[in-house]
């Protein structure tokens, strides 16, 4: 299983000691969540913070942008050294052009699905995908209650790949824990991005390890 800690929940006085958690820990990813206030109720952090972040890691940084219009920000992405840039489909009026643009900046493209939002909107674009990320919370806020209907909507996705031949990967965020990521694997999730349950732990890279061993 591959783990995206969200740095949302990290300590930001204390930022960097956390990355080098991240750094010793089994996770492959860190994932970077942007909140505009507009998009979504709550504002995070901007490039200047991602920029910081990868100087401090070689993990690849999962970006993912909460906000509107984020086709105006592909370049900054790039070159703040993000891997892969998320975008919502919710956000996007253009979707297979933004899809586009993101490859064609050199990044791995990803399309976010907000909790109401049903799969079969993706089918005209998930050839093209690298990966689709499923909220299993509203977005905007982190700590939130995981949504139980987010598995049964992980195995439709699962269903449209297999029918579309796409090699998409399937990543899950939201009140992402020990106690349900077995049942996010088995519905056929391949990432999983988890904040609180990470940060919040006694031991977070042993938490780490145990979900991606999962």
């Amino acid at each position: 299983m591959i783990v995206s800690p969200s740095i949302l929940s990290a300590d930001f006085a204390n930022l960097g000691r956390d990355i080098d958690m991240i750094n010793r820990s089994a996770a492959q990813w860190i994932h970077c969540d942007v909140m505009d206030g507009v998009f979504v109720p709550n504002i995070s952090f901007g490039f200047p913070v991602i920029s910081a972040v990868s100087k401090l890691t070689e993990k690849p940084l999962d970006v993912h942008l909460m906000i509107v219009n984020p086709q105006n920000y592909i370049s900054q992405v790039r070159d703040c050294g993000a891997a892969i840039m998320n975008v919502h489909q919710e956000a996007c009026v253009h979707l297979d052009r933004t899809i586009q643009a993101i490859k064609a900046a050199g990044m791995k493209a990803a399309v976010t699905l907000n909790p109401s939002t049903p799969v079969w909107l993706l089918e005209d674009v998930i050839a093209d995908l690298d990966m689709v990320l499923l909220m299993s919370v509203n977005p905007g806020f982190g700590g939130q209650k995981f949504i139980p209907q987010a598995v049964a909507k992980i195995k439709k996705l699962k269903q449209l790949i297999g029918q579309s031949g796409s090699r998409a990967l399937i990543e899950v965020d939201g009140g992402v824990n020990l106690d349900n990521a077995p049942l996010l694997k088995e519905a056929g999730a391949d990432a999983l991005v988890a904040g609180n349950a990470i940060f919040r732990a006694d031991d977070p890279i042993d938490t780490i390890a145990r979900m991606v061993a999962i």
